[in-house]
């Protein structure tokens, strides 16, 4: 008995061990652990460890404001509740990143049909919070469709533009803009303008990714400039941040305070634990994370973030320099665009370079809708930059790993 649970202990061990998916491991673990890239699976992992290290020092000031005297929020309520949901969202992060290119692609078109049907139901089921609707609230939480449409929406029009390489008469630009038109129609009710632009931008990046005409995106950006003139005049979220932005004018407490707050710390901080402006933020743990940052580790800290995520995003199009199918290059290089965007805007608006969005910064900033739906995006990236590295190298690798030159 004893020598038998040696063995387990043995075998258990052997599988924890790098090495043991040597070159010749045909499993599915193997693969993967020889395909994924170790270098973008590595920054993310950092990405991840300092996110939760930033909640934990905005979950003191979160817990203090959303409280209200109950007893069962200590300090760490968010920290607790971050760590649980970083529990679950690697792991499905993992899990998709195992997937291969065809069966991401059907996974990414079935989300996006069911996200998109959601977000059609969120003005009509969905709680009003803060003057806007964005979650639907299902029996142990809620969830925000917009968030996981996202990364699924990226690679669904991917898929949709490829296919002009095997028919140039299909007519996938008009049918990409009116799938854009729908989301950005359906995401301006909520309101969320924010997430709007994000989606846009994405999908002109795309095009141009795609081969689409400088007259065309010249056009585009001529109706993007008339987009944002006719939403300050007739939207009336878009002219009260425009005007906040640039006039100064209405409620500027909350960018205000952001920018004194990231700048309290100086470069090095004051500190974990050692902020004090942090408890008067709107949305310290979510929104308003990175000024924390600022406050408690220091300007150095900050730019050390942001550097990191200008190393996800050249890392992945650097891997895509060698891609050869068109439907790869456009989802990878659409999901990491749409993460660094993202995290560019949250960052701007905490240096009052933006107009406030109410957006999360990419694996920092609490949330669950969030995290599971960033774990589902990076996860496809990792999926889309998998390579096996000795394909190329012998016909004979080639044949025995069944897979083609070009997926």
């Amino acid at each position: 008995m004893i020598k038998g649970i040696s063995g387990q202990i043995k075998a258990k061990a052997a599988l924890m061990d790098p090495n043991h998916y040597g070159r010749s491991d045909t499993s599915a673990i193997g693969r993967w652990f020889w395909e994924i890239d170790k270098v973008l699976l590595l920054l993310v992992t950092v990405l991840i460890a300092i996110g939760l290290i930033a909640v934990a020092a905005a979950s003191p000031a979160a817990a203090h404001r959303y409280s209200g005297g109950d007893v069962r929020f200590s300090e760490l309520y968010y920290f607790w509740r971050q760590l649980a949901w970083i529990m679950i969202g690697v792991p499905v992060m993992i899990g998709v990143s195992m997937l291969p290119r065809d069966r991401a692609r059907r996974l990414s078109l079935l989300g996006a049909a069911i996200f998109f049907a959601l977000l059609i139901l969120v003005p009509i089921v969905g709680p009003e919070r803060n003057g806007a609707r964005r979650w639907i609230e299902f029996g142990l939480g809620q969830v925000q469709p917009s968030e996981f449409l996202k990364p699924f929406f990226v690679v669904s029009m991917a898929w949709l533009l490829s296919l002009r390489e095997a028919d140039k008469s299909l007519p996938v630009y008009p049918i990409s803009a009116v799938v854009v038109g729908g989301v950005a129609f359906l995401l301006m009710k909520q309101p969320d303008f924010g997430s709007t632009i994000i989606f846009c931008a994405v999908w002109v990046a795309m095009l141009a990714l795609a081969g689409v005409s400088i007259r065309i995106l010249g056009g585009l950006a001529v109706a993007g400039v008339a987009g944002i003139i006719l939403a300050y005049f007739f939207y009336d979220v878009a002219t009260a941040r425009i005007d906040e932005f640039l006039f100064g004018t209405g409620d500027r407490f909350q960018v205000e305070n952001a920018m004194r707050t990231l700048t309290a710390g100086g470069l090095f901080g004051m500190g974990p634990g050692g902020g004090t402006r942090k408890f008067g933020l709107p949305e310290p743990h979510t929104d308003y994370i990175f000024s924390v940052v600022g406050e408690e580790f220091g300007l150095i800290a900050c730019l050390a973030i942001a550097a990191l995520y200008l190393g996800i995003v050249a890392r992945v199009l650097i891997k895509l320099l060698d891609e050869e199918s068109p439907f790869a290059i456009l989802a990878a290089a659409g999901l990491a665009i749409e993460f660094g965007l993202q995290a560019l805007i949250n960052m701007m608006v905490n240096v009052q370079l933006a107009p406030s969005k109410g957006m999360t910064l990419p694996f920092i900033s609490y949330g669950g809708s969030s995290m599971l739906a960033l774990s589902i995006g990076m996860g496809l990236l990792l999926a889309f930059t998998r390579r096996n590295p000795y394909l190329t190298r012998s016909p004979y690798v080639v044949k025995w790993s069944g897979e083609q030159l070009a997926t």
